[in-house]
């Protein structure tokens, strides 16, 4: 069973966006699209009307580093 995460757990939740995206460079999507993307993740079970562009830019980040950690393996 998929840990449960919120948008808070934004480290874990840019894991998770690797997995399912492995080739996707985060820099490449939309808000819109992303706000999406983790809504839809296993386990997420946070309010998808409490995110903010604040949360958004956090996970966006933390997806890079993982995105980027990938590519350099």
């Amino acid at each position: 069973m998929p840990r449960e995460v919120e948008w808070t757990d934004t480290e874990e939740i840019g894991i998770l966006l690797q997995e399912q995206f492995p080739d996707t460079d985060p820099y490449t999507i939309r808000f819109t699209d992303l706000h999406k993307w983790v809504t839809q993740l296993p386990g997420f079970i946070g309010d998808p009307n409490k995110s903010n562009e604040g949360i958004l830019e956090a996970i966006q980040t933390a997806w890079h580093e993982e995105y980027e950690d990938a590519k350099d393996a």
